[in-house]
C-alpha cells in the first residue's frame, strides 16, 4: 500500500510540474491561430512575445529551483503572484491567455498558505478568466460589465462547489489512509500476538505433556514397582519353594505389565488393558488383579448400558480407579472395596469405597504436599477432561472417591 501511495504522489507531483507548461503552450497555439502573422508588427505583439518568453522562464526557474523549497512560503507566493500578473496582461492581449490564468487553480494549494489566502488567490485567477469570456479585457460598456460580474460569480460559485468535493474527497482519502495505517498497525500487533501465544501454547504443551507423564509413571511404573516389592518382600520373609515361584511369578507379571505401560505413556497410548478388553472388563481385570496381589475383598459393578467410550475418557477412569486402588493399599488397611462404573444419558461416573481407617479430607494437603500424584493427580485428570472427582472420608469410617466425566462417546 505504501508503493501504490508513492506512485500517486509522483504522479500529482508530475501533473502539477506539468500543467502551467501545456495550458501556456495551448494559449500560445490559439493566439497564433488567431494571429495574421507570426512576426510581431505592432507593440502589442512584441509585449506579447517578451511576456511569453517571460513566462516560460519563471516556469523554468520554478521547475528547477523554486520547488527546492519545500511547502508554500514567501518564494512559492511571489511566483504566484508574477505568473498571474504575466498571464493577466497576456489574456488583456488575446483572451485566449486565459487558459494560462486557470494553471493557478491547479496548484493554489500547493503555493499559497493558509485557507484564506488560497480563496483570494483563486478569486484573483478568475478576474482574468471571466473578464476573457466577456470578450473583452478589461470589459468595455455597461452590458459587458454586467457579464463580468455575473461570469465573476459563477465562476467563483463553480469554484467553491468543486472546492468544497475536493476537499471531501481529500478528507475521504486522509481517513482510508489512516483507516489503512491502524489496519497494518493492527496487523502487526495480532501478527506479534500470535507469535506470542504460539510460544505460550508451546511451553503450555511441554509442561502439560510433562505433568502427564509424572503422572502415568506415578500410576504405572511407581504402582508396578510397590507390587514388584512387596512380593519381593514375602519372598525374602518366607523359605516355603512353591510360595517363592507364586510371589516371584506375580513380580515378573508386574514388571512385564510395568515396562508395557512405561512404553504406552511415552508414546501417548491407552493403558494396557484397553488396547484389548473394553472399558468394563479392563477395569474388572486390573480391579482383580489388585485384588490378588494385596489379598483385599475387591467388587465390580456396572450399572447402566455401557458404552464405547472415546479413548481419553477410558483412560482417565481406568487410571484414577488404578490410583485410588493404590492409595487404599498404602493407607486405608481395608478389608473390602466396591468399585461400581455407572454409565448414565451425558455422563459416566466411577466409585471406588472401601471400609478402610479413612482420614480427615482437611488434612490432604498437608499430607500430599510433598509432590505426590495420589488425590491430586486423580482430580487433575478428571479436570484435563472437563470433569470432576469428589471425595468423601471419616476417620474410622472409611473412604469413597467419585469421579464424574462427561459422556463422549468413540468417534
Amino acid at each position: 500500500m505504501t508503493t501504490v501511495d508513492s506512485t500517486l504522489e509522483r504522479n500529482e507531483a508530475a501533473f502539477h510540474k506539468l500543467v502551467p507548461y501545456f495550458l501556456l503552450a495551448l494559449s500560445c497555439l490559439l493566439a497564433l491561430a488567431t494571429t495574421d502573422q507570426l512576426t510581431p508588427t505592432s507593440p502589442e505583439q512584441t509585449l506579447g512575445y517578451a511576456l511569453v518568453g517571460a513566462a516560460l522562464l519563471l516556469q523554468l526557474w520554478w521547475t528547477w529551483s523554486g520547488r527546492l523549497l519545500r511547502g508554500a512560503n514567501a518564494v512559492s507566493v511571489t511566483y504566484y503572484v508574477v505568473r498571474w500578473a504575466l498571464a493577466a496582461v497576456l489574456t488583456s492581449l488575446n483572451p485566449f491567455f486565459a487558459f494560462y490564468v486557470a494553471a493557478g487553480y491547479y496548484d493554489t494549494d500547493e503555493v499559497i498558505p493558509g485557507r484564506k489566502r488560497q480563496r483570494l488567490a483563486l478569486f484573483a485567477s478568475s478576474i482574468p478568466i471571466a473578464a476573457a469570456q466577456t470578450g473583452s479585457f478589461p470589459p468595455e460598456g455597461r452590458t459587458s460589465w454586467l457579464a463580468f460580474a455575473g461570469l465573476l460569480v459563477a465562476n467563483n460559485v463553480l469554484l467553491v462547489v468543486l472546492k468544497h468535493m475536493a476537499d471531501q474527497q481529500e478528507e475521504r482519502s486522509r481517513l482510508r489512509d489512516a483507516t489503512i495505517r491502524e489496519l497494518e498497525q493492527a496487523h502487526e500487533e495480532n501478527a506479534a500476538l500470535q507469535a506470542q501465544l504460539l510460544v505460550q501454547a508451546r511451553e503450555a504443551g511441554i509442561a502439560d505433556e510433562r505433568r502427564r507423564l509424572a503422572a502415568e509413571i506415578h500410576d504405572t511404573i511407581a504402582q508396578g514397582l510397590t507390587g514388584i516389592i512387596a512380593q519381593l518382600q514375602v519372598v525374602a520373609n518366607t523359605n516355603d519353594p512353591a510360595a517363592v515361584r507364586e510371589h516371584v511369578g506375580r513380580a515378573t507379571e508386574l514388571a512385564r505389565h510395568s515396562l508395557g505401560e512405561a512404553r504406552r505413556s511415552v508414546q501417548n497410548l491407552a493403558p494396557a488393558g484397553l488396547s484389548e478388553d473394553n472399558l468394563p472388563e479392563a477395569l474388572r481385570k486390573a480391579v482383580d488383579q489388585w485384588a490378588e496381589r494385596t489379598g483385599v475383598a475387591a467388587e465390580v459393578t456396572v450399572t447402566g448400558t455401557p458404552q464405547h467410550l472415546h479413548g481419553e475418557v477410558s483412560a482417565t477412569i481406568l487410571r484414577i480407579t488404578q490410583e485410588a486402588l493404590a492409595n487404599v493399599a498404602k493407607h486405608a488397611a481395608a478389608l473390602r472395596v466396591g468399585v461400581t462404573l455407572s454409565f448414565m444419558d451425558d455422563e459416566v461416573t466411577v466409585d471406588v469405597r472401601d471400609d478402610g481407617k479413612g482420614f480427615d479430607p482437611l488434612e490432604v494437603p498437608a499430607r500430599t504436599g510433598t509432590g505426590g500424584f495420589g488425590l491430586d493427580g486423580m482430580r487433575a485428570r478428571a479436570e484435563r477432561i472437563a470433569g470432576t472427582l469428589t471425595i468423601e472420608s471419616e476417620p474410622n469410617f472409611g473412604t469413597a472417591i467419585s469421579a464424574r466425566l462427561p459422556l463422549v462417546l468413540h468417534g
